[in-house]
């Protein structure tokens, strides 16, 4: 049993614990990530997007084998050890090609699949939910099953070729948009236990081939919608009323979980609500590089205050002059008129500008707005001013006074949120309450 069924198995016999999913590539979110699993004694599930990574490189320009290279090399240099490190592949199916042809779609899948599990990644989020070129809309649910198996006939013949172990697996058709909604308009609504029932018998009856009957097995989790979302400006936070009928239907079914996407932004209340209601594995993105983008604008500001013009990064105009020059990672998602679009593009909550980090310009301007706050260190008026969180942990002397440490710091305390949830959950039992109890941030 992996480290993975482990912790799913011990939360479906009462323990109140959970796994808490990193969607990723940022390198200081991976090493605040690192940082907080350190701290509360957790693993860390590190996930690639199908649009991250992808066979051809995807927007990091990482295959599967050099993303894995590239976390564990983070991994070694913070000294987090690696068999507490597990890595996973998020929306893999179709996505990235649905503007194509089913068949020449599936063919990219079937190989997206092939790398993820060839370089070792065990958690394997098998998303057919998609409609490709000539597909029916909404795709049917006994479409998105017979995919998702085809799939998973993939990883399996790839797992024992590699001599790998098995890997684990994710399916559901209710499945989120990567990266939230571009408007939640009347907001989303949960699951319904029907529904749910359906999606699940669909795909046993797909696995149930000679080959995929041991693979069943191994399916840990099933994607529904919790009632939970986020788009630009808003969020739709948990209330687990809204979702009682179907955490009660999950506690009939032997051995899964639910796996609940589009978290970020959620109260900490909220996730420790959520794992409690059986929605044990949480995933959380956009608000980690969103926290980077906080921390970074917070020194943008106040190299502002330290150094001449002449001598500063300029970096919020770099980033906005770079995502202007490049649109198209956010034009078809960002709308209204220019004063709107630059707030959109600044401080949208889905954080389209996470795309634009690994920009040369965009990159040479975090070089020099860091560079710049190592030479002239932040004094503790204008800490306390734009990071006051971090100003108070630098004053109890936590927390050195340099820049990156201050943006990991600043990413770390997101993530916190979700790894109290998954460890140290402080939930009230069902007992007509709604919300779980915050913890304290961690010190140190």
């Amino acid at each position: 049993m992996s480290l993975v069924q482990s912790l799913i198995d011990a939360h479906r016999k009462g323990e109140p614990i959970g796994l808490y999913s990193v969607c990723c590539s940022n390198e200081q979110a991976l090493l605040a990530a690192m940082l907080v699993a350190q701290f509360y004694g957790t693993p860390l599930l590190v996930e690639a997007t199908s649009n991250q990574v992808d066979q051809f490189g995807g927007y990091t320009g990482m295959t599967p084998p050099q993303y894995r290279a590239y976390v564990e090399r983070l991994a070694d240099a913070q000294g987090f050890p690696r068999e507490r490190l597990i890595l996973g592949g998020d929306h893999l199916g179709p996505n990235a090609w649905q503007k194509q042809p089913a068949e020449d779609a599936m063919a990219h899948a079937r190989e997206l699949i092939r790398a993820y599990v060839a370089a070792g990644f065990h958690k394997i989020h098998l998303d057919c939910s998609m409609a490709c070129a000539g597909d029916p809309v909404p795709l049917p649910d006994d479409i998105v099953a017979a995919r998702s198996a085809e799939l998973a006939r993939v990883a399996e013949a790839t797992a024992r070729a590699a001599g790998l172990p098995p890997p684990v697996y994710v399916i559901g058709t209710e499945v989120p948009i990567p990266g939230g909604e571009s408007s939640l308009g009347g907001g989303v609504q949960a699951t319904t236990p029907e529904a749910a029932a359906k999606t699940l018998e669909i795909h046993r009856v797909a696995f149930d081939t000679p080959d995929l009957r041991d693979a069943w097995q191994r399916v840990i989790a099933m994607v529904v919608q919790p009632g939970v979302d986020f788009d630009h400006s808003d969020v739709q936070h948990y209330a687990p009323a809204a979702a009682r009928d179907l955490s009660a239907f999950l506690e009939a079914q032997p051995r899964i979980v639910f796996e609940a996407h589009s978290t970020d932004y959620q109260l900490e209340a909220s996730l420790h609500a959520l794992v409690r209601d059986h929605f044990a594995i949480l995933k959380v993105g956009p608000a980690a590089t969103f926290a980077y983008r906080e921390a970074l604008f917070a020194l943008a500001r106040i190299e502002d205050e330290l150094l001449p013009e002449s001598e500063r990064s300029h970096l919020i105009d770099v980033l906005d002059r770079a995502m202007r020059d490049n649109p198209k990672y956010w034009q078809g998602h960002y709308h209204g008129d220019e004063r709107q679009l630059r707030l959109l593009r600044a401080y949208a909550l889905s954080d389209r500008c996470r795309y634009y980090w690994g920009d040369a310009g965009v990159a040479a301007a975090v070089d020099t707005l860091i560079d710049n706050l190592q030479r002239h260190a932040p004094p503790a008026i204008l800490l306390s001013q734009y990071l006051p969180e971090q100003h108070a942990e630098v004053i109890a002397g936590r927390l050195p006074a340099e820049p990156l440490a201050l943006v990991r710091h600043r990413i770390a305390l997101k993530l916190a949120e979700y790894a109290r949830a998954c460890a140290r959950n402080q939930a009230d039992p069902r007992d007509g309450n709604d919300a779980g109890r915050a913890q304290p941030l961690p010190q140190g």
